[in-house]
């Protein structure tokens, strides 16, 4: 057939009536416009471009829109589609007649394409910002608007109506053409367009506000984001700031704008609506995420009437014989009515595609609109918490109505629980409208019979719920039995040397294991419910088809027909997700209601007083305090909202008051406080604080001293009374309080406390508080960061960091609360001497000071004695001295007492050395241990890169196969079968379900391809002979098999958690000794911690997760292959993108999960700290400071938060995209394979049905793959742990060889001896060789790090002795197995260890001895009597690590515990380091009787301790120095022990 452009007929060419009446004419001059468009742009975009890729391009340019952008985007999709439309009818009328006639559809294709260089067109534009050039399409527009006119008037002439669908059509495109002039003229009226004004900052990287519309919806300008990843990690640079409207600061203020415009002037007290607050701020967004939902939702509905009509269409050949559709001719062509093109299969597979990409887009614009408006909730509620918080009086968080927990639980659960609430919260709506839509479609389809299967599925929907309320149940007992464990687990890794050394380790063993059981039998409950919610999910939908299809059975003569079936079927599929999803949403629902109902009593607990004290003038305090209170009143809303949380207005500077003299720093008079529980706490205070002096407070403990220091910052409810502050104070006081405070910063950071760095200052307050030595210590010198990897001060070090932080800070005032308690009495001198008098008196600034070390008064320039919460005497001293002489007396005496204390402390060792000395040791095994772990570490990358082929762009992209496979053999084998044949006869049980429905319903409609006509319907007897009964056996095998799979799956992952648990535990309780100083104590806890959580109970999930989805996904394209084999073709490419897609999504999802979890862990620790340091922060005045570092903490957060869930977007667009393509390939082929007389209708619709199947399930599989990976790494930390050495518990000999009552003697031979720690490091003890005879008492010293520690742990073989012996009573302790020989030994340690439990389980945990000998130990450790007053006695509790008694008691515990069992040896290690003179003395005594007749080791620390030895050993960098009996040591003048004891004299 010729093609021609106005067909062939004689006069087609024909013009002599009017030569607009040709139809023919009208077509040909609507082609003009377009091919105008195309020849002005074109020249105009390659000139463009050329210069363009010259100049480097601005990344802002894209960002620039015009006016109109959306409505211009929207247009010219909407434009697009018509054209498409167009393109079509023309085709199909133009195959209904004789002759070709181009000019039906030749416009409408130019038309596209013109329509598309428009809008690129457009955008290059705008890129280049020339509103001006846009004339061109202007001029397009309106003559397109004209030829399109024409065409519809003549349309009207020939009396062509709505009926026809060229007219709606061109009508269409007529009101169309004429908006998008509208747009067009509005843009050319602009001169020039400014970017947005976060696009001046170049460090915004998030763009999905400012791209255009296209790449908007597809995530377009994620790619350089996504794809990059896959060559270097994402980090914190990568991902920029936050755009502005997105900022926790922009949205807090909105918030708070919401909720303070409640409060009426009407109703002052009215507490305001936190949800009325939060629809105020976001409900905008809210709502148009919602309507996104409903487009996606309705649209989605297309998908079954597609399929139903295409089934149904290629069935029926066209009746109406061709002479009749030619009556519809006007203008010499054929005209379609306006229904028939939506019988044409081809076009409705089109449109199904169309519909899918729609759906898909609108659902993912629903899903991030909902996203980003909870993530600006969340930063909004944290602000609002973070701003409440530091108003909290302080009465609140001391009384305990608010605790720090509470506030952490807020931060960290409720704000996430309101987030999660939004993201689901459009679907609280949008479901039940989605359930309505599709009971109503499918009683369209099938009747009444449609209506019972809905209602299973209705009726099954509470029990979904209850489910779920029950799982969240079962998870809170989980919770608890787990934080259980954790704390017998943290418990036995802090004293596993005790452990080990005692031979203990079995018995803490099992506790543990018995509390895993525990928590195991919970997790059973919560796998169970688990599984009994995924069958539910797989079973619903099959059930309600079998009931559907029964009823219909019954109910009709003949079953339904194959478009019908597969059209509800896909119904069903669609109607089980909101059913399944509405359960979790009702639960979040709940929940957020309760997180509402806590952040409103939070938002309205008491906040502390006005901070008019500052002003001088209580008649001032409501503006002033409205000034500090009202933040954003302090926002200048004229400037371009940045942050600017620090432009507080500082409070006005008051005129002198004649009354007020300049001496006075701060004055209270008639002051009565209160801590708010209306007991006063300070009665009638007057009191002055001179200024520029040196003020003391002394008192008893308790009578208010530190009270007194926080009612004059403001902290307490001034009840009555006034507090001047004199005008000339700088508006912060320097504060350190008693229990130190310190950031999780560097110590530097910590000192200089966001004052500017001066380095002769830091180093004079660095002097004074001594803190230079204990610097030195640290790794990192002062950039250490404190708080991290358990470089934990000890309590003097830190109180010394606060108060250099008090001195350190420029203020008029200071305030030292108690500075000298935490430090020796050195130290307090220098500080006294060095800080206080001289650096802070130089200055001339006020100190106040609290203390209880009287001797200290003679420096003060003004004293205040307070007793019981009153002002005893206020003065000088010698007032006091001339005017209290009673007072003066008793201070004298205490005076005398403290300087007795003094003569002694210096005797000892000072406490100060030994906290250095802990400090030293923590690093030095550590820094071994570092150099260990860098070669691990380099070990580890050579088998990385060995596996990477040494590339970079290779990066990470692997599957951890390995992991899987552990993780599943852990599970065991029996399991991994089960699960696997289930779940393979599940889906083909599920396949051939629906394969039978497609052969019942096609051979009752069978039409045979030979004529048109249908055959004889079959008989209706034949009708249930067997498709019935088949179709009941296969729906109730596939609900069975539903429920096993779910089962195992779970419970495969419940035993594959049992086994990894029990041998870690195993494992690393019986690792050697070196394990555990070279491993961090917090990253064995994460493994027992984190690690377990994610393998107990996220791992299964995502498995079954990832199963289910993968095999569906299979089944699917199984089925549409075997319908079609054509479709395989075209899977190919498809394939192919999506393992790019998938691919490049999993190593940036990683990434991006890792930057959101690290960013979040400083966030809360950032909001406990200051809930911990309120009052200091309030006294410094840095409120700004921190809020500004919430801020910034928060939109980091934020900002991942973002990323991700932009990524995941950028995924599930990819993923719909290739399912739309799949189903359209499928429609395809299974169409063209028709044409050829292949598949029966039913097949077709079976193949469909699978099709859009695949679009839900292949986005699932690549977020699975992703999480998997994540959480296998948690599979890889623990497996890395299981490789670790243990012990040799064996040892050469039998333990039935060894002597019952071995050692009896108590003789020590050591012989050769030479130890290591680890064969990789040097030995500690080169060729010792000593004899010790039984009983006698040996005392072993030498400097730090001489062996003698190393020595001690020989005896019980916890190091690795590689050549020489030790034999004890002839035996050689290499020989013994460990158990034996560690259970006749004991020790007694230098720290003091005691466990929770009871003081019984603490002397005998193998519960072996009688009551009286217990007693009779604690008789020996003069521990009798306080035990006998302990509630219980013997059963008193002892809490976490003995905390409960003093460090002494926990030593004598020790020694009490050494002597319950009785062996012949005791070894004793500095084990009176720290304790005072009179427990040590007791110590020596009990040593010397009740030990008498055994042999006694003493590693000392202060050498007068062995002066009384019967033998002395010295040593001395792992050799034995000197060795022979005190007495001739000492009369060695330059021998080394004789130097020792002069040191020590």
């Amino acid at each position: 057939m010729a093609w021609s452009f106005c067909g062939n007929k004689k006069d087609a060419y024909n013009v002599e009536d009017n030569v607009l009446n040709n139809g023919c004419f009208v077509d040909a001059l609507n082609l003009v416009p377009h091919v105008f468009l195309l020849f002005i742009t074109f020249p105009i975009l390659f000139i463009g471009w050329g210069s363009q890729s010259s100049k480097v391009q601005i990344h802002h340019n894209t960002w620039l829109h015009f006016p109109g952008h959306n409505m211009r985007w929207i247009l010219t999709f909407l434009l697009l589609f018509v054209h498409v439309c167009e393109f079509a009818e023309g085709i199909v009328s133009n195959n209904v007649m004789t002759t070709n006639h181009l000019h039906l559809f030749m416009p409408a294709f130019m038309g596209f394409i013109a329509a598309t260089t428009s809008v690129v067109y457009y955008h290059n534009i705008e890129t280049s910002n020339f509103p001006k050039l846009l004339l061109v399409l202007f001029i397009y527009w309106v003559l397109a608007f004209i030829t399109k006119s024409i065409k519809l008037w003549k349309f009207t002439e020939f009396n062509v109506g709505l009926r026809h669908l060229r007219f709606c059509i061109t009508t269409v495109l007529v009101i169309l053409y004429g908006l998008l002039m509208a747009v067009e003229i509005n843009v050319i009226r602009v001169r020039k367009v400014k970017p947005p004004e976060d696009l001046q900052d170049l460090g915004v990287r998030f763009l999905q506000p400012f791209v255009n519309l296209l790449s908007k919806a597809t995530y377009w300008w994620m790619n350089p984001l996504i794809i990059g990843a896959h060559k270097r990690p994402i980090e914190l640079k990568k991902i920029g700031k936050l755009p502005i409207a997105m900022r926790a600061l922009t949205n807090y203020l909105r918030l708070k704008d919401a909720y303070e415009d409640q409060r009426t002037a009407e109703d002052p007290d009215r507490s305001p609506s936190i949800w009325r607050s939060m629809y105020r701020a976001f409900g905008h967004p809210i709502l148009l995420s919602s309507t996104f939902r409903y487009l996606a939702d309705l649209l989605g509905f297309a998908g079954p009437l597609c399929i139903s009509g295409i089934v149904k269409y290629l069935n029926e050949k066209d009746e109406v014989a061709p002479e009749d559709k030619m009556k519809e001719t006007y203008l010499g062509v054929y005209f379609m009515f306006s229904t028939e093109l939506l019988q044409n299969s081809s076009v409705l597979a089109v449109l199904l595609f169309l519909a899918l990409v729609l759906q898909r887009t609108f659902l993912q614009a629903s899903y991030y609109v909902t996203i980003e408006t909870g993530i600006n909730l969340r930063g909004a509620l944290l602000a609002m918490i973070y701003n409440k918080m530091l108003r909290l009086s302080t009465s609140n968080m001391s009384m305990g109505e608010m605790t720090l927990g509470q506030i952490n639980n807020l931060v960290a659960i409720e704000t996430n629980q309101l987030m999660w609430f939004l993201f689901l919260c459009p679907n609280l709506w949008a479901m039940p409208v989605q359930i309505v839509m599709g009971v109503i479609l499918l009683h369209y389809l099938l009747g009444y019979s449609a209506l019972v299967g809905a209602s299973v599925i209705v009726l099954l929907a509470p029990v979904q719920y209850l489910i779920a309320t029950k799982l969240a149940d079962t998870q809170k007992s989980t919770l608890e039995h787990s934080t259980d464990r954790l704390k017998q687990t943290t418990e036995i890794l802090k004293g596993i040397k005790l452990l080990k050394l005692y031979a203990w380790e079995n018995i803490f063993c099992d506790s543990v294991e018995e509390t895993r059981g525990k928590e195991l039998t919970s997790l059973r409950t919560f796998a169970f419910y688990t599984s009994m919610s995924i069958f539910m999910n797989a079973a619903i939908p099959i059930a309600a088809v079998l009931a559907t299809f029964v009823t219909y059975d019954i109910l009709h003569v003949s079953g339904p027909s194959p478009s019908q079936a597969f059209a509800a079927l896909s119904l069903f599929h669609i109607l089980v997700t909101p059913l399944f999803l509405l359960s979790t949403v009702v639960r979040f629902a709940v929940k957020a209601l309760v997180s509402v109902q806590k952040l409103g009593e939070f938002l309205q607990s008491d906040e502390i007083g006005d901070d008019s004290w500052r002003n001088g003038d209580i008649s001032v305090s409501m503006e002033a305090g409205k000034k500090h209170l009202g933040m954003s009143k302090a926002f200048n809303r004229k400037q371009p909202m940045r942050y600017q949380m620090d432009n507080y207005e500082q409070p006005t500077r008051r005129q002198m008051r004649p009354t007020e003299t300049e001496d006075v720093a701060v004055k209270v008079t008639n002051g009565s406080f209160t801590w708010g529980n209306n007991l006063l706490t300070l009665a009638d205070i007057d009191i002055r604080i001179p200024t520029g002096q040196l003020t003391m407070i002394v008192g008893q403990v308790g009578c208010g001293k530190s009270s007194l220091l926080l009612a004059m910052l403001g902290e307490m409810q001034a009840v009555d009374g006034l507090v001047y502050w004199s005008n000339k104070n700088r508006n912060s006081v320097a504060y350190a309080a008693q229990k130190s405070w310190l950031l999780n910063a560097t110590v530097e950071e910590n000192i200089t406390f966001g004052s500017p760095f001066n380095k002769q200052r830091y180093k004079a307050v660095i002097d004074a508080c001594s803190l230079q030595p204990d610097i030195d210590l640290l790794p990192f010198g002062d950039q250490t960061d404190i708080g991290e990897r358990g470089i934990n001060l000890s309590g003097g070090q830190r109180q010394r960091i606060c108060v250099a932080r008090a001195l350190y800070q420029n203020t008029n005032i200071v305030f030292l609360d108690d500075p000298f308690s935490a430090l020796d009495i050195h130290l307090s001198d220098h500080l006294m001497q060095e800080g206080i008098l001289k650096f802070l008196q130089d200055d001339k600034r006020t100190v106040v000071l609290v203390t209880h070390k009287l001797q200290y008064l003679i420096h003060a320039d003004w004293i205040i004695a307070m007793k019981d919460g009153s002002v005893l005497r206020e003065g000088t001293l010698k007032d006091i001295q001339t005017h209290d002489i009673e007072l003066y007396d008793h201070w004298k005496t205490l005076m005398n007492r403290q300087d007795q204390e003094l003569e002694k402390d210096i005797q000892q060792d000072s406490q100060t050395t030994l906290e250095r000395k802990t400090l030293r040791r923590a690093f030095y095994s550590r820094e071994a241990k570092n150099q260990v772990d860098d070669e691990d570490e380099e070990e580890e990358e050579e088998e990385e890169e060995d596996d990477n082929m040494s590339t970079t762009t290779n990066r990470r992209s692997k599957i951890p196969w390995k992991m899987c496979w552990c993780y599943l053999s852990s599970g065991g084998f029996l399991m991994v079968f089960m699960m696997v044949s289930s779940k393979l006869l599940k889906h083909s049980v599920i396949v051939a379900i629906d394969y039978w429905l497609a052969v019942s319903t096609s051979s009752g409609n069978e039409t045979s391809s030979t004529n048109s006509t249908h055959t004889t319907a079959r008989n209706p007897d034949a009708k249930n002979d067997f498709y019935l009964p088949v179709f009941i056996i296969l729906c109730a095998a596939g609900i069975t098999l539903c429920l096993i799979t779910s089962l195992t799956v779970e419970f495969l992952g419940l035993s594959a958690a049992t086994n990894l648990h029990h041998n870690l535990l195993n494992k690393i309780i019986h690792a050697p000794i070196r394990f555990f100083d070279v491993t961090p104590l917090g990253q064995i806890l994460n493994r027992f911690s984190a690690d377990t959580n994610i393998i107990d109970q996220h791992i299964p999930p995502t498995l079954e997760s990832l199963t289910r989805s993968m095999l569906l996904c299979l089944s699917a394209i199984g089925v549409i292959a075997s319908i079609t084999p054509v479709f395989l073709v075209a899977l190919i490419p498809l394939a192919v993108a999506f393992y790019f897609i998938q691919k490049y999504f999993r190593v940036a999802s990683k990434d991006l999960q890792d930057l959101d979890d690290s960013t979040q862990l400083p966030l809360l620790c950032h909001f406990s700290e200051t809930a911990e340091g309120l009052t200091t922060i309030r006294a410094f005045r840095h409120e700004a400071r921190f809020k500004q570092r919430m801020l910034e903490l928060t939109d980091t957060n934020n900002t991942a938060y973002l990323f991700l869930s932009a990524a995941n977007r950028w995924l599930e667009v990819r993923t719909d995209y290739l399912g739309a393509v799949i189903v359209l390939t499928a429609a395809a082929a299974s169409i063209w394979s028709f044409r050829y007389g292949l598949p029966a209708g039913g097949l077709v619709g079976l193949g469909l049905t699978y099709a859009l199947t695949i679009t839900n399930y292949l986005n699932w599989v690549v977020r699975n793959l992703a999480d998997l990976e994540v959480q296998m790494a948690a599979v890889k930390k623990v497996n890395s742990f299981l490789s670790t050495e243990s012990e040799n518990y064996e040892g050469s000999m039998d333990s039935s060889q060894v002597p019952e009552k071995w050692p009896q003697n108590g003789e020590i031979k050591i012989q050769d001896l030479c130890v290591r720690y680890d064969p990789m490091l040097k030995p500690v003890l080169k060729h010792v060789n000593a004899y010790i005879k039984p009983g006698q008492k040996v005392g072993i010293c030498g400097r730090t790090g001489s062996g003698k520690s190393s020595l001690s742990l020989a005896f019980f073989n916890m190091v690795d002795i590689f050549e020489g012996k030790i034999l004890i009573d002839g035996m050689d302790i290499c020989k013994l197995p460990l158990q034996t020989l560690r259970s006749r030994l004991s020790i007694i340690l230098q720290d003091p260890v005691l466990f929770s439990g009871s003081i019984r389980f603490n002397l005998d945990p193998e519960k072996t001895c009688t009551d009286d000998r217990l007693w009779e130990a604690l008789e020996i450790a003069q521990l009798k009597n306080m035990v006998k007053a302990l509630p219980g006695g013997l059963d008193a509790v002892v809490t976490e690590g003995g905390e409960n008694f003093s460090v002494g008691q926990r030593q004598l515990f020790c020694l009490a515990r050494a002597f319950v069992r009785k062996s012949s040896i005791l070894i004793m290690d500095e084990a009176t380091a720290s304790i005072d003179m009179a427990t040590e003395n007791i110590l020596q005594k009990v040593v010397m009787t009740a030990f008498a007749d055994r042999t006694v080791v003493t590693i000392a620390h202060r050498v007068h301790t062995i002066l009384t030895a019967d033998l002395v050993i010295v040593m001395k960098r792992g050799n034995i120095l000197e060795y022979d009996k005190p007495e001739t040591l000492l009369e060695q003048e330059d021998g080394m022990f004789a130097s020792f004891v002069k040191a020590d004299m």
